[in-house]
């Protein structure tokens, strides 16, 4: 397909996050006063939910550790069991943040970022500075198999990572999508041999909702605050299904519809895109030299004149390597996730039209894909792979792929390359080594307390239906935002941020479904 799977349902506001200096102390190891709630405890999973958190340095903790010391924060690791169903088998660590509350603590707040496979240590810093960050220990955490907790999901080398980016997966034609399905199944493979599959069974959303109901007694609160944004909303989803009468209070940004199709899921993120796309077009024509020109009507076509020859060519950059056509794409997306990164989309296109250099591009794409200005990767990629191809069924019927590609570029012209054959490649997940654990399904939530779902009408990624859908299932609030992102929560807009604090401090319900610009 010309979308690459690994673009759905991943937030931009990590990274971001992680770019920010902010310089304040941080503590010594200190134990967690609170102690382990003893409310709704798993039987057989006494020992987990009695463990004794002791927080430390969030030096060692990764990428984002240093940023989290700098501003306060603290992380610790908690022992889950690998396998739920056998838990005095092999266990693993999770990596845990927190930036404790600073007055009148109501209690820990969960907070996810999406993806699936981002970190979520720097989470702990989302509400920092507000009303929200003063009154809870705001949590982050990185799901099994996610950056700093241990094991780690790792299929490539930081080598085999570029290398991968810059082959060519559009080529539909028999000999592209024999080379396409041939690199699928090594991935898989090495995925298997590196990672191990025991892990790769285990790393789904399933056990992360459990995870979390841990997190939650060692934290010491009877009931659930979560935060879910993105792929965080399924999370949220399956949390209340499974744990109705331990939430408190639940908002979900950026929803995910629990009854959508993946495939109707990937069409729909097309036309989400082909939005923001459209979105962006409009606003470039407004400056003189707009490489997309001063048409939006004709912006797609402009931006495939622009593109395009990088497949046979890719452009220089004063990176060794050069910017490939799935790059440009990829860096494109990334500034489609968001507004505040149109500035430097158009800068990107413009140096590619005007001296043909790819340097900006390329840097949105390292953004996306993880990789760090000395050539290293975080697992970000490998363990969203992981965690969807357990998640949701695969696509294994050739007619239903071919389908979709086809569907795919009707949905999203400015992504049509011109290289449809009404053939398409099938993706990793149909060469996977262990079977899909999800199934779309309307979630079961009785006794579940009102819950917030916010839903932004341009979001690209998780289209606006999809929150309307969740709010419905779950009886739930619904919070629209006019505006063309992915998730708002905690972005700046008073209007839904009002109503997201009033909610999570006081369990104040807005009476109706609060509209926000």
């Amino acid at each position: 397909m010309p979308l690459p799977a690994r673009t759905r349902l991943r937030r931009l506001s990590v990274p971001v996050i992680a770019t920010a200096v902010v310089l304040a102390g941080c503590g010594d190891s200190t134990a967690d006063e609170s102690g382990p709630s003893t409310v709704g405890v798993v039987p057989g999973l006494e020992q987990f939910y009695g463990q004794s958190v002791a927080w430390e340095s969030c030096s060692g903790y990764g990428i984002d550790g240093p940023y989290l010391d700098r501003n306060g924060a603290q992380c610790a690791r908690i022992t889950v069991p690998l396998d739920y169903a056998d838990p005095d088998g092999e266990v693993i660590t999770l990596a845990v943040s927190r930036m404790p509350a600073s007055e009148d603590r109501i209690g820990s707040l969960l907070v996810n970022p999406g993806g699936p496979g981002a970190s979520g240590l720097a989470t702990a810093l989302t509400a920092d500075g507000t009303t929200i960050g003063d009154r809870f220990d705001v949590v982050g955490f990185d799901p099994r198999g996610v950056g700093a907790s241990e094991p780690a999901v790792r299929c490539r080398t930081d080598a085999e990572a570029d290398a991968d980016r810059a082959f060519d997966d559009g080529d539909t034609s028999p000999e592209g999508i024999a080379a396409t399905e041939k690199r699928n199944r090594e991935y898989a493979q090495l995925c298997a041999e590196r990672t191990g599959v025991d892990v790769l069974a285990h790393v789904g959303t399933r056990e992360v909702v459990q995870d979390m109901d841990i997190l939650r007694g060692v934290l010491g609160d009877d009931a659930l605050n979560y935060l879910g944004y993105s792929y965080g909303t399924r999370l949220g989803t399956l949390y209340a299904e499974a744990f109705p009468g331990r939430v408190r209070a639940m908002v979900l940004d950026g929803a995910i519809d629990p009854e959508q199709d993946p495939v109707e899921e990937i069409i729909l993120q097309a036309e989400g895109f082909q939005k923001a796309f459209d979105e962006f077009a409009a606003y470039c024509a407004q400056y003189d030299g707009c490489p997309l020109g001063d048409d939006p009507a004709r912006a797609a076509a402009r931006f495939r004149e622009l593109v395009d020859p990088l497949i046979e060519a890719p452009a220089p950059t004063t990176d060794p390597r050069r910017l490939s056509h799935g790059d440009a794409i990829t860096g494109v997306q990334q500034g489609l996730y968001s507004p505040s990164l149109w500035g430097s989309l158009r800068g990107g296109l413009e140096s590619l039209a005007s001296s043909g250099t790819g340097d900006t591009l390329l840097r949105l794409a390292d953004l996306y894909e993880g990789r760090d200005e000395d050539g290293t990767y975080s697992n970000i990629t490998d363990a969203f792979n992981a965690i969807r191809c357990v998640d949701d069924q695969p696509v294994t019927d050739r007619a239903l792929a071919d389908e979709l590609d086809t569907r795919f570029r009707v949905a999203a012209p400015f992504l049509d390359d011109g290289r449809g054959t009404g053939a398409s490649a099938l993706d990793v997940c149909a060469f996977w080594p262990v079977p899909a654990t999800g199934d779309p399904h309307t979630p079961d939530v009785r006794d579940l307390p009102p819950v917030l779902v916010v839903s932004t009408t341009g979001d690209p990624a998780t289209p606006y239906d999809a929150g309307v859908e969740l709010a419905d299932a779950l009886g739930g609030i619904l919070v629209t935002f006019e505006g063309t992102q992915h998730t708002v929560v905690l972005d700046g807009n008073e209007c839904v941020d009002t109503a997201v604090t009033s909610y999570l401090v006081d369990l104040a319900v807005p009476t109706g479904d609060p509209y926000c610009r």
